[in-house]
């Protein structure tokens, strides 16, 4: 049998490329989006009582694995990228279906130019993800103090990271033109080092969008130096 899946809304997110999303979500707090609510989805009445649970179930897709199809062995990032494992026994976005499945903090509903937005933080989800479904978080049947976590081990020391000068003051000014903690964002992302686990011993540069912000790192073994913070395709912002 098949199955049609209509996604009820886009994600907006900080997160403009697949570079420098974390692993899972909850680790970056500074991490924030919206889902953009479509026809027939976008009606208040749909989310009556949501406000009361603090944090959400997102279902929804890896639209951008999906040209690359799925593999029944992956080389999970917990293993070093070295060793397989089923597909099943990880969180690849390369799966069957491509659907996946994330926790966030819910921020509540918000109506800008008459569309409905359901803000969320601590996402880890790339922008312009497809969201085809929302649930309450509910921690007495979700949360299992028992579970075990097999080859998962917990998230490893985070690295240290520090601005420039001229970085610190390029996020200055963007925290007082749009609001947001681009420094407090970058250090949580940075925090969780990124880089894929083969290149973790090399001294070399990085770069990362957030929001529209082009983001470039000296990494020397687990010490990164933010050195540049410009908007994307410009001089400074």
């Amino acid at each position: 049998m098949e199955y049609s899946i209509q996604p009820i809304g886009p994600i907006t997110s900080c997160f403009r490329e697949k570079f420098g999303i974390p692993r899972q979500p909850g680790l970056v707090k500074s991490a924030q989006g919206a889902v953009e609510l479509f026809p027939p989805c976008d009606r208040e009445e749909m989310f009556t009582g949501l406000e009361s649970f603090s944090h959400i179930w997102l279902q929804f897709l890896f639209h951008e694995a999906v040209a690359d199809g799925w593999r029944p062995k992956v080389r999970p990032p917990w293993l070093g990228g070295k060793k397989r494992v089923g597909l099943f026994a990880s969180r690849s976005p390369h799966r069957p279906n491509f659907l996946g499945l994330s926790v966030v903090r819910n921020k509540g509903l918000r109506k800008t130019k008459g569309r409905l937005y359901l803000d969320i933080s601590e996402l880890d989800l790339l922008d312009g993800t497809p969201v085809v479904d929302i649930k309450p978080y509910i921690p007495y049947s979700d949360r299992l103090d028992t579970a075990t976590s097999g080859f998962v081990q917990f998230a490893e020391e985070q690295v240290d990271v520090v601005f420039t000068a001229d970085a610190a003051f390029a996020c200055q000014c963007y925290q007082q033109s749009y609001g947001r903690d681009l420094e407090k964002l970058i250090t949580e992302v940075l925090g969780q080092d990124p880089r894929p686990a083969s290149q973790r011993c090399k001294q070399r540069e990085y770069g990362m969008l957030l929001w529209e912000m082009n983001i470039r790192w000296l990494a020397e073994n687990r010490h990164f130096t933010v050195f540049s913070v410009k908007k994307k395709g410009r001089e400074n912002i």
